[in-house]
């Protein structure tokens, strides 16, 4: 058996029980139909209203693995949407409004990783930092209220359907996707699991362990600002007080469903979006 299949089988047993359970009350659970273009169904609902902790999940197991956690996800999650709903009623269209957006992720990131990585603050301090005053960032941005657009190229990205599939769907599992491929099959993965097992001793082993903590952090940031933006895009408009609130322990409740160790050390981004999956089911 594959080693990748191997980790994930408690979280797919785990799954499965879960909906058996679920269609035992709602036979419909399953049930998924094809109307007017589209798939529609309970679990189509899990799989789309769960994409926003599943990206969150994605970060965050990448910054576990280093010993360290990302309270601010949350906080991140309004800012950029706040971004990118403000580019667009700036009268830009929709390539800025990503930009922006990401930039912004990114930027948090950063900010995260150099508060950890340089000036030695503990994650959860460090992070706790821009959870709390990063809404007001985002209150600014908005202007205390919630900031509409109309601009359906951005809204697509919510709301909208390829191949019958909604976006968010494909947004999530192709971002996974991508992720495992770039720390499974380069030597990254083993890089960050071996900071996050001892730091020191993969410094003097010739490890740059700073640049690889600022990288997950805003590794994390970015898939913060794709849940934004997801976020954002749906209801068509950014709310500072209320997007992204409290999913950060969504994300790390995901990470630890998912095997992840919060000392650090050998993770699984598969196992952390199915932990996802698993507590949008319950939420559903």
């Amino acid at each position: 058996m594959p080693g990748g299949l191997k980790r994930v089988i408690p979280q797919l047993v785990t799954l499965v029980f879960l909906v058996a359970l679920v269609s035992l009350f709602f036979p419909t659970f399953l049930q998924v139909e094809y109307s007017g273009g589209r798939f529609v169904g309970p679990v189509i609902d899990v799989l789309k209203r769960g994409a926003p902790v599943a990206l969150l999940a994605i970060g965050m197991t990448l910054v576990v693995a280093t010993r360290g956690i990302d309270l601010s996800v949350g906080t991140v999650i309004a800012i950029s949407g706040a971004v990118g709903a403000a580019t667009i009623a700036s009268g830009y269209g929709l390539v800025p409004a990503l930009v922006t957006a990401i930039a912004a992720g990114l930027a948090a990131g950063l900010f995260n990783g150099i508060l950890v990585a340089f000036i030695g603050i503990q994650p959860i301090v460090a992070t706790l930092i821009l959870m709390i005053s990063g809404r007001g960032i985002a209150q600014l941005i908005t202007e205390g209220r919630i900031l509409t657009f109309n601009l359906p190229s951005f809204a697509f990205l919510g709301s909208g359907q390829v191949l019958g599939i909604p976006v968010p769907v494909w947004i999530w599992v192709l971002t996974a996707a991508l992720v495992i491929l770039l720390v499974r099959r380069t030597a990254l993965g083993l890089l960050i699991e071996s900071i996050g097992v001892n730091r020191r001793a993969s410094a003097l082993a010739g490890v740059n362990a700073r640049v690889l903590l600022i990288a997950v952090y805003m590794a994390s940031g970015f898939c913060a600002a794709l849940a934004g933006i997801i976020i954002t895009a749906d209801i068509r408009g950014a709310d500072a007080n209320n997007a992204g609130l409290w999913l950060e322990l969504d994300a790390v409740l995901a990470t630890v469903i998912g095997g992840n160790s919060l000392l650090g050390g050998r993770f699984s981004i598969s196992a952390a979006v199915i932990g996802a999956m698993i507590i949008q089911t319950i939420d559903t």
